[in-house]
Order: structure tokens, then sequence, then C-alpha cells
């Protein structure tokens, strides 16, 4: 599975950023289970932003819901993150995942695998 942020940068407290990640195959049941975002702060533990799955239902962390939207659009096989009233807390690498129950090599992973993109920097800053 091939995974490409784009989209990040540096934005004012209260401004909005969208990313987005390219990705090699729809957002199907038979591809994903989820596929969504996470996010690194310097020193920090990697963390759940928000993931969607092919039904689209939705889930987001506390501190970004009602701020931020996941969404996919398997016409353009991407992957959105819309991100607004952003906060110096949302300071953070972006990283796009999706989780499918086949591997590497096709083999099985009943608790799901974990395929990520190389990570987009969102600094939140005056």
């Amino acid at each position: 599975v091939y995974l490409a942020e784009s989209g990040g940068g540096m934005v004012q407290p209260g401004g909005s950023l969208r990313l987005s990640c390219a990705i090699d195959r729809p957002v199907t049941n038979n591809n994903f289970n989820k596929v969504g975002w996470y996010r690194q702060a310097p020193g920090k533990e990697r963390e759940l932003v928000a993931v969607i799955t092919p039904s689209e239902t939705t889930h987001y962390a506390a501190s970004v819901r009602g701020r931020f939207t996941v969404s996919f659009d398997n016409g353009r096989h991407m992957i959105y993150l819309q991100m607004n009233t952003l906060k110096y807390d949302d300071t953070a690498v972006y990283y796009c995942n999706a989780n499918s129950g086949v591997g590497p090599g096709g083999f099985e992973y009943p608790h799901g695998y974990d395929y990520w993109g190389h990570g987009t920097q969102v600094t939140v800053s005056s």
C-alpha cells in the first residue's frame, strides 16, 4: 500500500489547513478496515487524530472533535483531513494511516496491519 501526504505548512492560530493523502487503491471493505490520520508532536508518542471506515463511520480524538473532519474520495484515491480553528497544540508531524487485514506479502493479519505515509509537518505559530 502506498501512502503520500501533502498539504502541511505553517499557519496562525485560528487558521485552517487541509491535508491530503494519496493512496494507491480505493477505500473499500475488501482493502481496508479503516484509514485516517495520526500525529506526533516533539517529545510525545504518536496519537490518533481521526479515522474513517469504508462505510464512512468516523472517530475523532477528543482534542480535535468539532474542528477536524476526515474524509476520502475513491474517485481520486485520496484521504483528507480538514483542520479548522487550529491551535498551538496541533503542531505535529501528521501521518496518513491505512489499516488492512492483509499485510506485505499477502499475509493475513486478523488484528490489522498498519501502513504509514512519511508524514507532513503542521506548525501553528503566530
